[in-house]
Protein backbone atom coordinates (compact mmCIF):
# COMPACT_ATOMS: atom_id res chain seq x y z
CA UNK A 1 0.00 0.00 0.00
CA UNK A 2 0.93 2.84 -1.29
CA UNK A 3 1.33 6.38 1.18
CA UNK A 4 2.00 9.00 -1.90
CA UNK A 5 -0.93 10.84 -1.31
CA UNK A 6 -0.82 11.59 2.24
CA UNK A 7 2.83 11.95 2.79
CA UNK A 8 2.73 14.53 -1.05
CA UNK A 9 -0.39 15.76 -1.33
CA UNK A 10 -1.88 17.53 -4.63
CA UNK A 11 -0.18 20.88 -4.34
CA UNK A 12 -2.57 22.72 -7.38
CA UNK A 13 -6.10 20.89 -5.58
CA UNK A 14 -4.61 22.64 -2.61
CA UNK A 15 -3.32 26.14 -4.44
CA UNK A 16 -6.68 25.68 -6.48
CA UNK A 17 -8.43 25.59 -3.00
CA UNK A 18 -7.05 28.56 -1.66
CA UNK A 19 -7.91 30.61 -4.48
CA UNK A 20 -11.54 30.02 -4.35
CA UNK A 21 -11.61 30.36 -0.44
CA UNK A 22 -9.15 33.64 -0.97
CA UNK A 23 -11.94 34.68 -3.46
CA UNK A 24 -15.11 34.19 -1.80
CA UNK A 25 -13.56 35.59 1.53
CA UNK A 26 -11.81 38.72 -0.19
CA UNK A 27 -15.41 39.76 -2.29
CA UNK A 28 -17.21 39.41 1.03
CA UNK A 29 -14.86 41.77 2.72
CA UNK A 30 -14.54 44.16 0.18
CA UNK A 31 -18.28 45.01 -0.08
CA UNK A 32 -18.48 45.34 3.48
CA UNK A 33 -15.80 47.50 3.62
CA UNK A 34 -16.89 49.36 0.64
CA UNK A 35 -19.99 49.73 2.57
CA UNK A 36 -18.39 51.18 5.95
CA UNK A 37 -15.72 53.05 3.81
CA UNK A 38 -17.62 54.91 0.84
CA UNK A 39 -21.35 54.12 2.08
CA UNK A 40 -21.54 51.94 -1.17
CA UNK A 41 -24.61 49.24 -0.87
CA UNK A 42 -26.56 51.04 1.30
CA UNK A 43 -23.49 51.31 3.71
CA UNK A 44 -23.22 54.41 6.28
CA UNK A 45 -19.83 55.41 4.56
CA UNK A 46 -16.74 56.62 7.00
CA UNK A 47 -18.03 59.78 8.37
CA UNK A 48 -20.87 57.21 10.17
CA UNK A 49 -18.36 54.91 11.01
CA UNK A 50 -16.24 57.21 13.15
CA UNK A 51 -19.17 59.06 15.07
CA UNK A 52 -19.27 58.18 18.91
CA UNK A 53 -20.71 55.47 20.48
CA UNK A 54 -23.59 54.53 20.39
CA UNK A 55 -24.18 55.69 16.79
CA UNK A 56 -20.38 54.94 15.76
CA UNK A 57 -17.00 53.12 16.67
CA UNK A 58 -15.09 56.41 17.20
CA UNK A 59 -11.30 56.04 16.26
CA UNK A 60 -11.95 52.37 16.07
CA UNK A 61 -14.08 53.06 13.06
CA UNK A 62 -11.62 53.76 11.07
CA UNK A 63 -9.57 50.66 11.67
CA UNK A 64 -12.42 48.19 11.20
CA UNK A 65 -13.41 49.79 7.49
CA UNK A 66 -9.57 49.37 6.41
CA UNK A 67 -8.75 46.54 7.35
CA UNK A 68 -12.70 44.88 6.18
CA UNK A 69 -12.00 46.95 2.41
CA UNK A 70 -7.81 46.82 2.20
CA UNK A 71 -7.81 43.65 3.98
CA UNK A 72 -10.44 42.08 1.23
CA UNK A 73 -8.35 43.87 -1.08
CA UNK A 74 -5.05 41.54 -0.31
CA UNK A 75 -6.67 38.22 0.54
CA UNK A 76 -7.96 38.94 -2.98
CA UNK A 77 -5.08 39.21 -4.75
CA UNK A 78 -2.51 37.26 -2.66
CA UNK A 79 -0.68 39.74 -1.29
CA UNK A 80 -0.35 40.43 2.01
CA UNK A 81 -3.14 37.74 2.74
CA UNK A 82 -1.57 36.33 6.08
CA UNK A 83 -1.45 40.03 7.38
CA UNK A 84 -5.27 40.48 5.94
CA UNK A 85 -6.67 37.06 7.13
CA UNK A 86 -5.05 37.77 10.56
CA UNK A 87 -7.00 41.54 10.43
CA UNK A 88 -10.00 40.25 9.74
CA UNK A 89 -10.42 37.65 12.22
CA UNK A 90 -9.45 40.35 15.10
CA UNK A 91 -12.59 42.40 13.20
CA UNK A 92 -14.75 39.05 13.53
CA UNK A 93 -13.58 38.24 16.91
CA UNK A 94 -14.51 41.82 17.99
CA UNK A 95 -17.58 41.78 16.35
CA UNK A 96 -18.72 38.96 17.96
CA UNK A 97 -17.69 40.04 21.62
CA UNK A 98 -18.62 43.69 21.16
CA UNK A 99 -21.92 43.38 19.30
CA UNK A 100 -23.32 39.44 18.32
CA UNK A 101 -22.32 37.45 21.65
CA UNK A 102 -25.03 38.89 23.80
CA UNK A 103 -27.54 37.75 20.77
CA UNK A 104 -26.32 33.86 20.93
CA UNK A 105 -25.14 31.84 18.19
CA UNK A 106 -28.32 31.94 15.71
CA UNK A 107 -30.77 34.37 14.31
CA UNK A 108 -29.87 37.43 11.82
CA UNK A 109 -27.74 39.25 14.79
CA UNK A 110 -25.83 35.88 15.78
CA UNK A 111 -22.21 35.19 15.86
CA UNK A 112 -22.62 31.66 13.32
CA UNK A 113 -21.63 34.35 10.32
CA UNK A 114 -18.65 35.62 12.03
CA UNK A 115 -17.61 32.48 13.04
CA UNK A 116 -17.33 31.30 9.57
CA UNK A 117 -16.02 33.64 8.29
CA UNK A 118 -13.20 33.18 10.84
CA UNK A 119 -13.07 29.43 9.52
CA UNK A 120 -12.28 31.05 6.22
CA UNK A 121 -9.85 33.26 6.48
CA UNK A 122 -7.77 30.65 8.86
CA UNK A 123 -6.28 28.56 6.28
CA UNK A 124 -5.05 31.36 4.79
CA UNK A 125 -3.80 32.66 8.26
CA UNK A 126 -2.08 29.22 8.44
CA UNK A 127 -1.09 28.06 4.63
CA UNK A 128 -0.50 31.20 2.70
CA UNK A 129 -2.52 32.56 -0.57
CA UNK A 130 -0.82 29.83 -2.40
CA UNK A 131 0.75 29.51 -5.63
CA UNK A 132 -1.69 31.75 -7.26
CA UNK A 133 -1.00 34.99 -6.36
CA UNK A 134 0.72 38.04 -6.59
CA UNK A 135 2.54 38.84 -3.67
CA UNK A 136 5.22 35.91 -4.52
CA UNK A 137 6.14 38.54 -7.60
CA UNK A 138 6.53 41.68 -5.60
CA UNK A 139 7.38 40.15 -2.39
CA UNK A 140 11.21 39.91 -0.77
CA UNK A 141 11.97 36.19 -0.73
CA UNK A 142 14.21 34.46 1.67
CA UNK A 143 17.47 32.92 0.50
CA UNK A 144 16.77 29.59 2.44
CA UNK A 145 14.00 28.78 0.31
CA UNK A 146 13.64 31.23 -2.46
CA UNK A 147 9.45 31.67 -1.43
CA UNK A 148 7.99 34.84 -0.35
CA UNK A 149 8.87 35.59 3.56
CA UNK A 150 6.42 33.87 5.66
CA UNK A 151 5.33 37.62 7.37
CA UNK A 152 4.88 38.96 4.42
CA UNK A 153 3.07 36.39 2.47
Amino acid sequence: MSNDRISSPNRTAVDVSLLILRLVLGIIFMAHGSQKMFGMFGGPGLSAMVQPPPNGMGPLGYLVSIGEFFGGVGIVFGFLSRFSAASIIVIMIGAIVKVHWPVGFFGPKGFEYNLALIGLALPILLCGPGRFSIGQYFLPTSSRTGKPMIVLE
